[in-house]
């Protein structure tokens, strides 16, 4: 068959896989915040070339995440609040958007809402932070891709890191059951196609996220 539109799908290449998991690692906070990084360490850990570790550390440079001081010191970026700060307010702009132009809601993705929302529940009773935060991810995931913007996706992918860092550090010590409930109201106001209401309530659950992590910041 001669066809120019039906192409061998890629893998993804050695590059974006080492910038996906040193993203990760930072993210998670298993490479701390102000920590030394040694291209030739972390090739080694990778299997890799340093090749794609110093293409993948010059990305995550231009992101804010890794940062290169005098002396040929590069480390992870130390985690600042006002940073994440400036950020909740993008970021939950962005959700804004896409809960407006996720509808009408499918009846499929309000179950699947319901499943994310019980399992942030689960999650929190548990106070396992990773699961919980996979589940708040897992749920608004549900929006973003109902909305099917992805100029919204690229703009996430660049700002999110940064407030994502600071709910690693701090997530475990939230009250999270406000969440869930948030969570509720907003699956209520897709439930009854109300996009308005939806996207000021997905908004505020973001804003409020915000208040929660940022109160006791002393960043100026």
């Amino acid at each position: 068959m001669d066809t120019n539109l039906i192409k061998q799908i890629e893998r993804p290449t050695l590059r974006e896989q080492v910038y996906q998991g040193l993203k990760k690692a930072i993210i998670m906070l298993e490479l701390k915040p102000g920590q030394r990084v040694n291209d030739n360490e972390l090739a080694a850990l990778f299997g890799v070339s340093r090749t794609p570790v110093r293409e993948a550390l010059k990305r995550l440079e231009d992101e804010g995440l890794i940062e290169s001081v005098p002396g040929s010191l590069t480390r992870v970026t130390p985690l600042l609040e006002k940073e994440a700060k400036h950020a909740f307010p993008v970021v939950a702009a962005l959700h804004g958007v896409a809960a407006r132009l996720s509808m009408p809601f499918e009846r499929e993705d309000i179950c699947s809402l319901e499943q994310w929302n019980e399992k942030l529940r689960v999650a929190l009773e548990q106070q396992d932070v990773i699961k919980a935060i996979e589940a708040d991810d897992g749920f608004h995931d549900v929006i973003l891709e109902a909305a099917g913007n992805r100029e919204i996706y690229l703009a996430l992918e660049r700002v999110v890191p940064k407030v994502r860092r600071l709910e690693f550090a701090r997530f475990g010590s939230l009250e999270g059951g406000e969440s869930v409930k948030q969570h509720s109201r907003i699956i209520e106001a897709f439930r009854d196609n109300n996009s308005q209401l939806a996207s000021s309530l997905v908004e505020e659950n973001w804003i409020s996220l915000g208040r929660l992590l940022t109160d006791h910041s002393n960043d100026e």
